[in-house]
Formats: C-alpha cells, sequence, structure tokens
C-alpha cells in the first residue's frame, strides 16, 4: 500500500514516514502543497494524509482537486482545527475522515487500516488458476496448501493478480512494489518472478505468469 503525506512540519512528516513505513507501507512525504498536488496526481496511491494548512495550496484544497479525479482514494486531513463548521466543512470537501493534532500515532494508524479495509463488494481475495490470494489475512493458497512467501514476493504477486489479464510494465512494477521513482535496474523484478514460479510450482505449461518479452509480466488464465 502506498500513501502520501502532505505535511510541513519535517518532525511530524519524518515521524509519520518512519511508523507507516515500519508498517510495511511505502511512503512519499510533500512539504508544500504544489508539490504536494502533483504527486497526488500523477501517483498511484492508496490513501492520501493531508495536512490542513501547508505552504502553497492548502490540504483542502488539494483534497477538492483530487477528488475530482481519484474518487476512491480514501484522504485523512491532520488538522488542529476543531470546530464542528471546520470539521464538516473538510468532510465535504472530499475527506473521508480527519484527526486533531496532537495525535497518538496508533489512532492514526487504526484509521488508516479502517480506510483501506475492503469495502462492502471489493474483494480481498483474488484467484489465478488454483491460486488463491488473501490480502486479509496475508496468505497465499495453491491447491488448498499454504504458500510461505517473503513480504516483497507476496506484494508482487498481488500486484499482478490485482492486473489480472492486463500487462504490467517493469516501469509501473518497479514504482508500485519497490517504491522506486528513478532510473533503476529493474533486473530485481526477474529474480523475484522466478522465485514466485519456483515457489508457485508453476511449470511451462501451467505457466500463470508470463513473460511479456521487452516489457514486463501478466498474470493470465491458462
Amino acid at each position: 500500500m502506498r500513501i502520501l503525506i502532505v505535511e510541513d512540519e519535517p518532525g511530524i512528516a519524518n515521524f509519520l514516514r518512519q511508523g507507516l513505513e515500519e508498517e510495511s507501507f511505502a511512503v512519499d512525504v510533500a512539504e508544500e502543497g504544489t508539490h504536494g498536488l502533483q504527486l497526488a496526481l500523477s501517483g498511484n496511491y492508496d490513501l492520501l494524509l493531508l495536512d490542513w494548512m501547508v505552504p502553497g495550496i492548502s490540504g483542502i484544497e488539494i483534497c477538492r482537486q483530487f477528488r475530482k479525479e481519484h474518487p476512491n482514494v480514501p484522504i485523512i486531513l491532520l488538522t488542529a482545527k476543531d470546530t464542528v463548521q471546520e470539521t464538516v466543512f473538510g468532510l465535504q470537501t472530499g475527506a473521508n475522515d480527519y484527526i486533531k493534532k496532537p495525535f497518538h500515532f496508533e489512532e492514526l494508524l487504526e484509521r488508516i487500516r479502517v480506510q483501506l479495509r475492503p469495502k462492502s463488494g471489493e474483494h480481498s481475495k483474488f484467484t489465478l488458476g488454483p491460486i488463491i490470494l488473501d490480502t486479509s489475512t496475508h496468505q497465499v493458497l495453491k491447491n488448498g496448501e499454504e504458500i510461505q512467501l517473503t513480504q516483497k514476493e507476496f506484494a508482487l504477486l498481488e500486484y499482478l493478480m490485482r492486473n489480472k489479464g492486463r500487462v504490467c510494465r517493469r516501469t509501473r512494477i518497479i514504482e508500485s512494489v519497490w517504491d522506486i521513482h528513478f532510473e533503476y535496474n529493474t533486473g530485481v523484478i526477474d529474480v523475484y518472478i522466478n522465485a514466485l514460479r519456483r515457489k508457485l510450482h508453476l511449470s511451462e505449461d501451467k505457466n500463470y505468469i508470463q513473460t511479456v518479452r521487452g516489457v514486463g509480466y501478466i498474470a493470465k488464465e491458462i
């Protein structure tokens, strides 16, 4: 899961980044509103944490503009404002939740988890042939037998299965799974793909994860 934090107080931003990364989230931080909006609109984030008052474009305006293009991505406002009118205004601009400063990290983490839970009608389980991946229990099963994967292997398989039937370009994989946004040797993907195929016992005639030469990979039914 990828989270964008827009927060101009370095101490709070670093505290949040460290805490969320320890909880296995990929985190980007913007200390100014204009940059924050650019990241939000160009990135592929699962949740936004927006300080209400940041230099440049305010967190409220980021929320308003982002919501026009991304109606389903959760947004949590970080704010020192505490009147009912201000709270209602923030929610009316498109925020899903808010938390007042100062706050305990454990409370914020639980609010994030609530927002990222599968909504009614959404799936926490993904299937690929005999393979089942359950994001709620962090388990992978093949023919009913649990397959032990590392955290990164699980994240890569989840990304491929969420995009089943679509070609996943190497650059998008490295951005989404490894949270790398600069020129990088994507050969590490091949290493992990080979590990997945080996652990999932994918034979040549039952290879549910196929190479698209020169482009990337695709998870598809046989």
